[in-house]
C-alpha cells in the first residue's frame, strides 16, 4: 500500500523485489524476536541474589555456575562458600538468603 491509495500494490511471487522485502520482514521479525528473548532471559535470570548486598554480577555467575539454583545454594554450607567467595561474602549471603 501506499499511503493515501486504496489500491495495493501487487508484486509477481517470482519477483526480485518481493524477495528482497520478504526477506527485510522477515530479518526485522529475527531481530525483535531476538531482542525480546533477550529481556526475558535477562528476567529470569533476576534472582533473590540481586537484591542481596554486597553480591555483585561476578559473584552472582560463579555462584549460579558451581550450584545452578537458590535451593541447592541454600543447602551450602558456610564453610563451603567461604571457600569459593569469601568469609564477608559469605556472611552477607546466608544472611540474604535467611531472609526470603
Amino acid at each position: 500500500f501506499y499511503p493515501g491509495d486504496p489500491e495495493p500494490l501487487i508484486l509477481d511471487k517470482t519477483s526480485e523485489t518481493l524477495k528482497i522485502i520478504q526477506h527485510l520482514r522477515d530479518e526485522a521479525h529475527r531481530f525483535g524476536i531476538t531482542f525480546h528473548r533477550q529481556i526475558r532471559s535477562k528476567k529470569q535470570v533476576l534472582s533473590e541474589l540481586d537484591a542481596i548486598k554486597g553480591i555483585g554480577e561476578k559473584t552472582k555467575i560463579v555462584l549460579l555456575k558451581k550450584y545452578k539454583s537458590l535451593k541447592r545454594l541454600r543447602e551450602v554450607p558456610v564453610n563451603e562458600l567461604v571457600d569459593l567467595i569469601g568469609k564477608s561474602k559469605a556472611e552477607m549471603l546466608t544472611k540474604g538468603l535467611e531472609k526470603k
